[in-house]
């Protein structure tokens, strides 16, 4: 009998995606593992025990789980069920390891091998491991549908016998998968998009898919871009002048999507309660960092909240999840794809290489121990959350300011492909 590997039933009631889909699982069969799958676990992504089992798996019962050499998941496992696995068992899922010690504390305890698909390097070999950017294609993707939906009128221009129908002017916030693809959505609608992010880089994304780019184009911001394709904070001078012309340009907008995440850091705050209130009646937010703060001033998680000029700011949570049947499908292959590296294939059992980049970048636990480098005293003290980005990083208040003594221009960083914000 081959090594198994279990699939669960997410236990949140509010994470509807699955770590399987009937495609991996006969990949999985023909790696050599007997893959069990608990009953209903694909329910809420469209997938019936039926497709499962017509795959080549077992359709089980939770405490199969503690027969499982391999464990992959959505979320990270509970305490509770973390009592199930067996010890040495690798677990694959998100593990939102910022800020939750205790948890992680639980997996070295548990004495499971836990490897975090969100700590994936983005690199050529990993592409298709890349959980973050799937995740944030689709939830880009349904921003623009959220938005849209809140906005209650048409997105294209439409010229009827009746009169003209103007097209709706949506702005994106933030140019890394999630924007490119709410870009992308919104000018399939008709809608007029604009952009806007502090990489220079970002600009020929921006233009690529038909939309205008908007940013202080001055010295500053041609050498705002790490070696690694990140953003680098900005000075004041600049902050403040991106800040006026953000603000203006907010005001006339319909739509505004807001984007910028940073793994382990709370949400930048990008549009201010002024910004909000000089908005149109009618106009929407979509804050798709909301989960770590968000970037608009007064949303609210898991809310869809109206404003007293009627702006509707929305804040919904596992926005991937909103559509869970796709999520689900890019999810389970982003999985297999990391599983596939991490097995013999000559014994076709699992055999971690813990010399590997993928996998020196990704476990988290092993051993009994907490063994990721950011996180290795999580099982000992207390993790300390990192200091909150001022709403200024990207865009500052728009107030007038003094000015601040000049700077001389940080010089050029290499050039690298952007990595954007997820």
């Amino acid at each position: 009998m081959g090594q198994t590997v279990f699939i669960p039933r997410e236990l949140d009631a509010n994470e509807p995606r699955v770590a399987a889909s009937p495609d991996t699982v006969k990949r999985l069969a023909a790696l050599g593992f007997d893959v069990v799958i608990e009953a209903g676990a694909g329910l809420k992504s469209r997938i019936i025990d039926a497709e499962y089992a017509s795959a080549g798996a077992a359709i089980g019962k939770a405490s199969d789980v503690a027969k499982a050499d391999v464990v992959l998941k959505v979320r990270r496992p509970s305490d509770a069920e973390l009592k199930s696995y067996k010890p040495g068992a690798a677990v694959i899922a998100i593990m939102d390891p910022y800020g939750n010690d205790a948890a992680v504390a639980a997996l070295a305890k548990a004495g499971v091998t836990a490897f975090s698909m969100e700590f994936m390097p983005r690199i050529t070999r990993a592409q298709s491991m890349d959980v973050l950017s799937s995740q944030a294609n689709l939830a880009g993707y349904q921003a623009v549908i959220d938005g849209a939906s809140e906005y209650d009128r048409a997105l294209p221009m439409m010229m009827t016998a009746a009169g003209t129908v103007p097209a709706a002017k949506v702005f994106i916030m933030g140019v890394g998968v999630a924007g490119l693809q709410a870009i992308a959505t919104a000018r399939r609608l008709g809608a007029v998009v604009t952009a806007t992010d502090v990489r220079p880089a970002a600009k020929e994304q921006v233009a690529s898919l038909g939309a205008k780019f908007l940013a202080v184009e001055d010295e500053e911001f041609k050498a705002a871009e790490t070696a690694g394709g990140y953003a680098k904070e900005m000075s004041k001078e600049y902050q403040a002048k991106q800040a006026a012309l953000t603000s203006e340009h907010i005001a006339k907008q319909d739509i505004v999507i807001t984007t910028a995440l940073i793994p382990g850091r709370p949400a930048p705050k990008l549009v201010s309660a002024d910004m909000v209130a000089s908005m149109k009646p009618g106009s929407v937010l979509v804050d798709l960092a909301v989960e770590r703060g968000g970037n608009v001033e007064g949303a609210e998680a898991g809310k869809v909240v109206t404003t007293a000029n009627n702006v509707k700011i929305v804040g919904h949570l596992n926005v991937p999840g909103r559509i869970a049947a796709s999520a689900s499908l890019l999810y389970a292959r982003n999985l297999f794809a990391f599983l596939e590296t991490l097995i013999d294939k000559t014994t076709k059992t699992l055999a971690i290489n813990r010399d590997d980049d993928l996998v020196k970048a990704t476990m988290l636990t092993d051993g009994g121990k907490v063994v990721h480098p950011a996180f290795v005293k999580a099982d000992q003290q207390p993790h300390v959350e990192p200091a909150a980005i001022p709403a200024k990083t990207m865009v500052a208040d728009a107030l007038p300011k003094k000015a601040a003594p000049k700077k001389a221009a940080a010089p050029k960083s290499p050039s690298s492909k952007p990595k954007g914000i997820a």
